[in-house]
């Protein structure tokens, strides 16, 4: 059984809508929206019993102008991406979605002679976008844990959708990136694992989340939760129905809270960001 998830108190009683305008920060338009997510909207219209509506956006500051202006009421966003729209529009986690092995890990070439992130000091690493979760934040955090200056000690190339052709082509010495990108490098490839190791794996990182706009009750938050957790099967078959959702795989929805995110602040000051009110990267 599901265990219940209790709303906060509210100071003051907020809106209770008929129906849930829906956005994901990284689907760009209405017809992707609808590629993407129809099934799982149709889902969630099925365990709410209230309209769903997409509310396409154009980027990640175009949701946070939209929770802003009252204009969205639910946002599925990544963790990084969270931590900026919190910041900007004190929108409310209220479900996570999980990943499976979902975290970051640094892998070397066998022939550098790296044996131990000490080593990378002062060589070539490719990661792939500004900003991404698992391809920039999260194995900055581990060089950083390490005693390492992600933005000095190491020369870190932000090489994009090239950044796994760069460590293949010898480009680099090492490479920084999902872990589940490392396994599909070796995909209909003949490169094989050993050639180019894992160095170290970093910790879990925090879930995909659905965000509530603070224009809403609390009481309706903490209800919509409860549905989304009792009909996840559901919700997550949906989801995982359309072939680019498949990274959720094996997911499931669980209770989230802002605290979740803590480790993903960390990792955005371990690149120099103290200020979490804007996206970097764009």
């Amino acid at each position: 059984m599901a265990r219940a998830i209790a709303p906060e108190i509210a100071l003051a009683d907020g809106h209770v809508p008929d129906t849930i305008r829906f956005a994901v920060t990284d689907v760009v338009g209405l017809e992707e929206l609808r590629r993407d997510f129809e099934p799982f909207r149709d889902a969630l219209e099925a365990a709410t019993g209230k309209e769903i509506k997409f509310f396409p956006v154009a980027d990640r500051a175009a949701a946070a102008v939209a929770l802003q202006a009252d204009q969205v009421d639910v946002v599925l966003a990544g963790p990084a991406e969270y931590v900026v729209l919190r910041a900007r529009t004190q929108a409310e986690p209220f479900i996570g979605l999980t990943r499976l092995n979902y975290r970051s890990v640094i892998a070397v070439r066998s022939d550098s002679g790296i044996a131990s992130l000490e080593d990378l000091k002062g060589r070539k690493m490719a990661m792939s976008d500004i900003g991404s979760t698992s391809g920039h934040l999260g194995p900055s955090q581990i060089l950083a844990e390490a005693g390492l200056e992600p933005r000095s000690d190491v020369d870190v190339l932000m090489l994009g959708d090239a950044d796994l052709q760069a460590f293949e082509n010898g480009d680099v010495d090492a490479w920084g990136g999902s872990a589940l990108d490392y396994e599909r490098f070796f995909e209909d490839k003949s490169n094989a694992a050993t050639d180019f190791p894992i160095l170290v794996k970093g910790e879990s990182l925090p879930n995909d989340v659905f965000m509530a706009s603070d224009d809403l009750d609390p009481e309706f938050v903490a209800t919509l939760a409860q549905q989304m957790v009792n009909n996840q099967e559901a919700l997550i078959d949906a989801i995982v129905s359309v072939e680019s959702n498949r990274k959720y795989v094996g997911s499931s929805l669980i209770p989230a809270q802002d605290s979740d995110y803590d480790p993903m602040r960390v990792a955005y000051r371990a690149v120099g960001v103290n200020e979490f009110s804007e996206f970097i990267g764009d």
